[in-house]
């Protein structure tokens, strides 16, 4: 059964900082490119998700959308089967609910239930 499984998520202040992590089982993850997304309210269909980072199958290729970059980095431990989040000088703009996605070469993807993030003094 695969599952893929956000947690770390939670209320920060603007400016403070968030690690999230994606466990994963029932597939092999290191042969699946993996990515973050999030959703915010109002865009409430999947394909309304803004994809955030990206990391390729190894964790030598990442990529970032400009909203996140030099603020997020994405990073993978193959031997656990966990993808990172590392969420630095959080946003008010950056509150979401933020989605893991495994996807492999030939377009098989998974994804997480998601975990909330709301930056909020």
């Amino acid at each position: 059964q695969v599952q893929l499984v956000e947690t770390g998520g939670g209320l920060v202040q603007p400016g403070g900082s968030l690690r999230l992590s994606c466990a994963t089982s029932g597939f092999t993850f290191d042969l699946y490119d993996m990515n973050w997304y999030r959703q915010t309210p109002g865009k409430e269909r999947e394909q309304e998700r803004e994809l955030v980072a990206e990391i390729s199958s190894g964790g030598s290729r990442t990529k970032y959308a400009d909203s996140v970059k030099g603020r997020f980095a994405i990073s993978r431990d193959n031997a656990k089967n966990t993808l990172y989040l590392q969420m630095n000088h959080l946003k008010p703009e950056d509150t979401a609910v933020y989605y893991c996605k495994a996807v492999n070469r030939v377009g098989l993807d998974y994804w997480g239930q998601g975990t909330q993030v709301t930056v909020s003094s």
